[in-house]
C-alpha cells in the first residue's frame, strides 16, 4: 500500500485509511512505537521495547528467588 506523507499542523505524517485502521485496531489517541531494524526499515507497532525489558526483568527475579516467593505465598 502506497501512503503519503501530508503536513498536519507543524508536523508530517501518515493517513491511513480507515478500514486498514479498524483491521489493524488503530485509533485516536493508542500510543505505537517506531522501531529502526537491522536492515535499515523501519516498523510502527503497539510494541514497547521498555515494558518488554521490564518484563524480562521481572523474570530474572522470580526465577531468582522463586523459593522465597512461594514461601511468601503459603
Amino acid at each position: 500500500m502506497k501512503l503519503e506523507a501530508k503536513k498536519i499542523g507543524n508536523s508530517t505524517g501518515f493517513i491511513v485509511p480507515s478500514s486498514v485502521a479498524n483491521r489493524l485496531g488503530i485509533e485516536a489517541g493508542k500510543v505505537f512505537y517506531l522501531t529502526e531494524k537491522l536492515d535499515g526499515s523501519l516498523q510502527i507497532s503497539p510494541y514497547d521495547p521498555d515494558f518488554d525489558e521490564a518484563i524480562k526483568l521481572t523474570d530474572d527475579i522470580m526465577d531468582e528467588y522463586r523459593d522465597t516467593f512461594a514461601a511468601l505465598a503459603k
